[in-house]
This record gives C-alpha cells, sequence and structure tokens, in this order.
C-alpha cells in the first residue's frame, strides 16, 4: 500500500462512466417503462453503484479506505445502439484521489443492471468503463486526452 501519511489533505472528486449495452431494442422499451420483473433497475442499480463507492477498499487491493462526502450515480438512455449510460461521481476531503471509488460505483451499477434485466435480455454487456475526470491534490483537474474519449468499436 502506498504510504499517504505525510500528504496533507485536500477536495478530491472523481466522475467515471459505464456503457451497458442491449442486444435487443425491447429490453430497452423494458427498462424505459418500468416493466422489469425484478422491480426498479435504475434505483437499484444507484444504490448499488453507491454501496460499492463505499466498499472499494474491501474489494481492490490496496486501495485506502476513505471517508466520501458524496456519491452520485446517473443515468442516460441510449438509442442506437440500444443501451443505457452509466455515470458515477464520487468526492472527498482527504490524502489521495477517488478513481477507484467511481470506477468501482459506475461498474456495479452496470453489473446490477445485467442482474435486473437479464431475464429480458441474457446478452447484455458492459464496455467503455473508463475514467472521466479527476480533481485535487498536487494536479488539481485532470481530464484524459481527447482521443481518449472516443467510443470504442
Amino acid at each position: 500500500m502506498v504510504d499517504v501519511g505525510d500528504k496533507g489533505e485536500s477536495a478530491r472528486s472523481a466522475s467515471a462512466r459505464a456503457d451497458v449495452r442491449f442486444h435487443a431494442a425491447a429490453t430497452l422499451d423494458v427498462l424505459r417503462s418500468g416493466r422489469a420483473a425484478k422491480g426498479d433497475v435504475l434505483a437499484t442499480a444507484r444504490i448499488a453503484g453507491i454501496m460499492a463507492a463505499k466498499r472499494t477498499p474491501d474489494l481492490i487491493p490496496l486501495c485506502h479506505p476513505l471517508r466520501l462526502d458524496h456519491v452520485a450515480v446517473d443515468f442516460a438512455y441510449l438509442d442506437d445502439p440500444p443501451g443505457l449510460r452509466i455515470t458515477a461521481a464520487v468526492s472527498c476531503r482527504g490524502p489521495t484521489g477517488v478513481e477507484m471509488e467511481a470506477l468501482t460505483a459506475a461498474a456495479v451499477a452496470a453489473l446490477t443492471v445485467i442482474d435486473m434485466l437479464k431475464a429480458a435480455d441474457p446478452w447484455i454487456t458492459v464496455s467503455d468503463i473508463r475514467l472521466l475526470q479527476k480533481s485535487g491534490g498536487r494536479h488539481g483537474l485532470r481530464e484524459p486526452p481527447p482521443e481518449m474519449m472516443r467510443p470504442s468499436s
């Protein structure tokens, strides 16, 4: 584990995303209509993402436990191809960043969507899990280069 004992605390934030792709447009219709057999997909995925951010040090070896100040998980429907974009934002005041917490939140929210909709579509995929931005510490705001933000095929 990296020693952060001598680092000063600063406001830290990070956001990440994950794309969930459905095999059929009918799955997106099930999601939008709220007719999923297991219940409210987006509410469940949001709670799962928030819980995952808080449990990141339990899931990823050598991650520092951090006192998170805020976690948000948001969704946007994708029409072509059909799917859902999940965005997670995390902030804290601490000696190290919250990138892993944001990535974990987005990934677990995406896996929860799969679990909630697998009866309607067993071929759902998750792609493009990526960090969107991070801020805090000695480097301030950092964003990936534009070529990293293009969707993969």
